[in-house]
């Protein structure tokens, strides 16, 4: 019985290793300082990840968090092409978690103050063509062109990009029908970014589309959740269940992990990928 039992686990083990994918040891994290990319950063370094985050600031968001402590803060603008070549080529694998809820478009840019989870306002150039779009663009474009890329899954470059629920809007019933002009901007540059990432040879693009992102200290969203998660449970077309940022986190740190995360990753893929490791022998 003992033996039989130890065979079962073995078997478990070989299968899930299987997916892994090769060693992709230092990782790029950009927007590493901002409420979900300083998530993921302390994931990849508890797993034993070499990270770099990226940022406008490029310091430290807690100062004298073990784990954060250990990433190596670089002060860069993404939006540059050059500056972001540097990082890829220096990279095995990147997170892209670079952006912001309301650009300077908008006329609602000092609510960032309050809805993002870092704080920060954006600058007087932050659209989210050049946030959203440029950004990842310029990681894709260094992608395309970095030599040395990694073994798994054919050769391809794990990338992981947060987008957001309301990209799939287009898909459901009434969803091109709801949302005022600043969130069609909002859509169109995760939406291109999606496309463009759908379209190349070279990476293994894992792409997240989370609804509200939250935790207990997120107390412009805490009233809202609840009524979210209703409509989600049932059945209301646009709506996806809230998320919360450790399980998004988690979530992404498995996309650069196992080579079989690709595509578009909802709220019940995010979920189910944030306890992966645990289910393990479950």
């Amino acid at each position: 019985m003992l033996s039989a039992l130890k065979y079962i686990v073995l078997v478990s083990t070989v299968v899930s290793s299987s997916a892994l994918s090769s060693p992709s040891k230092r990782v790029a994290v950009f927007g590493g300082t901002g409420f979900v990319g300083s998530a993921v950063c302390e994931r990849l370094v508890k797993r034993g990840y070499d990270v770099t985050g990226v940022s406008r600031r490029g310091v430290n968001p807690r100062e004298g968090d073990a784990l954060l402590d250990q990433v190596k803060w670089v002060k860069g603008d993404a939006t540059d092409k050059e500056t972001v070549r540097k990082i890829i080529n220096n990279s095995d694998a990147a997170v892209h978690a670079v952006g912001l809820l309301f650009d300077t478009e908008s006329g609602l840019a000092n609510l960032n103050t309050v809805v993002s989870g870092s704080g920060s306002l954006p600058g007087d150039d932050s659209t989210y063509d050049r946030i959203t779009r440029l950004t990842m663009f310029n990681v894709i474009d260094a992608v395309e062109k970095k030599i040395n890329l990694p073994f798994g899954n054919k050769g391809k470059f794990p990338l992981c990009f947060v987008s957001c629920a309301q990209a799939g809007w287009s898909d459901v019933t009434l969803g091109s029908q709801v949302r005022p002009e600043w969130l069609k901007k909002y859509l169109a540059a995760k939406r291109s970014v999606e496309e463009k990432l759908n379209s190349s040879s070279k990476i293994r693009a894992a792409i997240y589309r989370p609804s509200l992102i939250w935790d207990w200290t997120k107390f412009d969203v805490l009233p809202v959740i609840p009524f979210y998660n209703i409509a989600s449970a049932v059945g209301v077309p646009w709506i996806d269940k809230t998320v919360r940022v450790e399980t998004l986190a988690d979530a992404i740190v498995q996309g650069i992990v196992y080579d079989d995360v690709v595509g578009v990753q909802r709220f019940m893929q995010i979920e189910a990928l944030s306890k992966r490791d645990y289910n393990l022998f479950g």
